[in-house]
C-alpha cells in the first residue's frame, strides 16, 4: 500500500482485511485508524492532528486480548493452575505471536506508514504488525463488542494453544521438569551450581539439580541461569525414560 494511496487503493485493503476478519465495519474509520501508524499521522497533519493514529486502540485492544484469552484458557483447561495458565496466556499474546497472526490477517499491506518506517522495513516489523493487531482488535470491539472480537480470532487461538501445548513451549525446562517431578513424587527440585571453568569473560558454569539430596540432572552453560536449564533438561529427558522402561 502506498503511503498516500488513492482511495481505490485504500477501499481495497480494507475489504481485503474485512474479507480475511469475516466481518464487515460498521464504522470502517476505526479500521482505517487502526492501521495508522504514527508515523503516517505525523507525515500527514492534512488527515487531522498527529494523535490521529493506532496507539489509543491498541492499548483498548491489549485490554480486551488479555481479558478474552484468559477467560477462554480458564474455561478450556479447568486442570490448569494459575502458573501454566499465565505462562500460556503470555505466550498466545506476546509479540511475536501476534504478529504473526497479524500477518495471518494480511495487516502488513493493510499499514499506512510514514515514509521513514515504509523505507525502514516497517511493514515487516514485528512490533508494528503487534501493534496493527491489538488496534484492530480495539476497533472491533467498538464496533461489534466482545463476542464479536472472540467470533473472529477464537479459531487461531485454538490453532495456537494446540501447537504450543504439542511443543511444551509456554514452558521452560526447569518449568516443565518442576511441575512434572511435583506431580510424580511430590518433591520441589533444588539447583546448585557445581563448578565453573574458563576465564572471567568467557565463564561456562555447571549445575545440578537435586531431589532431595540425589542429584538426577547436570548441565553446563555461559550463565548460572543457563546451566541450571540445561540440568533441568537434562534431568527432565533422563527420569522420563526411567519413567517409561
Amino acid at each position: 500500500m502506498a503511503n498516500d494511496g488513492g482511495m481505490s487503493e485504500n477501499s481495497d485493503v480494507l475489504t481485503a482485511v474485512q474479507l480475511r476478519l469475516g466481518y464487515s465495519f460498521q464504522r470502517p474509520q476505526l479500521l482505517t485508524l487502526a492501521l495508522t501508524h504514527p508515523s503516517y499521522a505525523h507525515e500527514h497533519p492534512e488527515h487531522g492532528d498527529e494523535e490521529q493514529h493506532n496507539q489509543r486502540l491498541e492499548f483498548l485492544g491489549d485490554a480486551v486480548l488479555d481479558f478474552l484469552v484468559a477467560a477462554w484458557l480458564f474455561e478450556q483447561h479447568p486442570d490448569f493452575p494459575e502458573g501454566p495458565l499465565t505462562r500460556l496466556r503470555a505466550t498466545l499474546v506476546c509479540t511475536s505471536s501476534l504478529a504473526h497472526l497479524a500477518l495471518d490477517l494480511g495487516l502488513d499491506k493493510a499499514l499506512r506508514l510514514g515514509h521513514g518506517e515504509e523505507e525502514s522495513g516497517g511493514r515487516e516489523r514485528s512490533a508494528n504488525l503487534c501493534d496493527a493487531l491489538e488496534a484492530v482488535v480495539g476497533a472491533l470491539y467498538l464496533d461489534g463488542g466482545l463476542t464479536c472480537v472472540w467470533e473472529r480470532l477464537a479459531p487461531w487461538f485454538a490453532g495456537e494453544v494446540e501447537r504450543i501445548l504439542g511443543a511444551e513451549s509456554y514452558l521452560d525446562a526447569k518449568s516443565r521438569f518442576q511441575e512434572w517431578i511435583q506431580a510424580v513424587t511430590g518433591i520441589t527440585p533444588s539447583y546448585r551450581i557445581s563448578g565453573d571453568s574458563g576465564p572471567d569473560h568467557a565463564k561456562i558454569f555447571t549445575a545440578q539439580v537435586l531431589l532431595e539430596d540425589r542429584v538426577v540432572g547436570e548441565g553446563a552453560g555461559s550463565s548460572k541461569r543457563a546451566a541450571e536449564q540445561a540440568a533441568a533438561q537434562a534431568a527432565l529427558a533422563a527420569l522420563r525414560i526411567a519413567a517409561e522402561d
